[in-house]
């Protein structure tokens, strides 16, 4: 009898389980797996399962999971960073210009970093001491940037001649594995422990969540939302630098429409468009998702325009099955 009597209990505990399962939470992992299964039973006798195809699925969305990691601290702190894109094309070019200048890797790095950075801290300067919102900030910003990008080398591409800058930001590999995936894993690993693991990044979450209730215990919000424009800016210029890498110079045209892409990853990944809770773990899922099911319709044979329409629906479908938190 007591026997009987503990095994309801246990049904009854494990029913309640599952219908506290927040299914939503785990979404970008059910449609990655589901998405890579469709592939690869679809596109079996056409490579998609080659270890070729998927390193470059890897490589293909390495500045896309990377520009990615720093959204999602933007988008939890209620904010949005529309230029990310352009940063990425400028930054590629001064990176260039400053290695053909003469001035060597060290110089490389110094420009195209500091070029995101500095973006970043103009962006961040406005949000927070001139109060323009950040979408209208970052769009003008996305055009300012676009604009300086085809003016200073008037549209031409600048070579990047370096072996050893090409190696290590984008077409190297260290034995199978890209370099392109180190830098994902290396900025996916850094970026989960400073939102889980700091206060800085619980401040982040606070900020997003209830920016007054974060002022009132001590949160300097201001100060968060500056910090993570910066670092979006930041890690927008280093995409920007991997892009180079990879092609051997510094165009205009790279990180064009970058913007949807990273905003869609960030919010299927299961970081809420309303601020106040984000993951980068399934920001980088979100990512490679993304990556992967452009890949596939490339194999299938669609052109760009129908890959646009599959990225549009996405994000559509990303925000209305997403986690939301409600502003009170």
């Amino acid at each position: 009898m007591q026997s009987k009597s503990s095994n309801m209990t246990n049904t009854i505990q494990n029913t309640n389980r599952l219908a506290k399962f927040d299914w939503k939470r785990y979404i970008v992992y059910i449609a990655f797996v589901g998405v890579f299964i469709y592939f690869s039973i679809s596109l079996y006798d056409q490579g998609f399962l080659s270890s070729n195809n998927l390193l470059n699925i890897a490589r293909q969305t390495a500045m896309i999971s990377i520009m990615a990691v720093a959204m999602t601290f933007v988008i939890s702190a209620a904010e949005i960073d529309l230029s990310v894109g352009s940063i990425a094309a400028l930054s590629s070019l001064t990176a260039a210009l400053a290695m053909k200048a003469g001035f060597g890797v060290a110089g490389g790095i110094v420009a195209g970093l500091g070029t995101g950075a500095l973006i970043g801290l103009i962006n961040g300067i406005l949000v927070t001491r001139v109060a323009i919102p950040s979408f209208l900030v970052t769009l003008g910003m996305m055009g300012i940037a676009k604009g300086l990008a085809m003016w200073i080398t008037n549209t031409a591409p600048v070579p990047i001649l370096n072996k050893t800058y090409n190696f290590v930001f984008g077409s190297g590999d260290i034995g199978p594995v890209p370099v392109l995936l180190i830098w994902t894993l290396v900025i996916a690993v850094i970026g989960h422990i400073l939102l889980r693991k700091t206060a800085f990044g619980r401040q982040t979450l606070a900020t997003g969540g209830n920016e007054s209730a974060a002022r009132f215990t001590g949160v300097n919000t201001a100060k968060i939302k500056l910090l993570v424009l910066v670092g979006s800016g930041l890690l927008a210029g280093l995409a920007g630098m991997l892009y180079a890498g990879r092609m051997h110079a510094g165009r205009f045209t790279f990180g064009e429409g970058d913007e949807l892409s990273v905003i869609a990853a960030v919010i299927l990944g299961g970081t809420s468009l309303f601020g106040g809770m984000g993951t980068v773990i399934g920001t980088v899922f979100g990512s490679l998702m993304i990556g992967m099911i452009n890949n596939g319709l490339i194999i299938m044979g669609l052109d760009v325009s129908q890959q646009m329409v599959v990225k549009g629906l996405i994000i559509i479908l990303a925000v209305a099955f997403g986690r939301r938190t409600i502003k009170r």
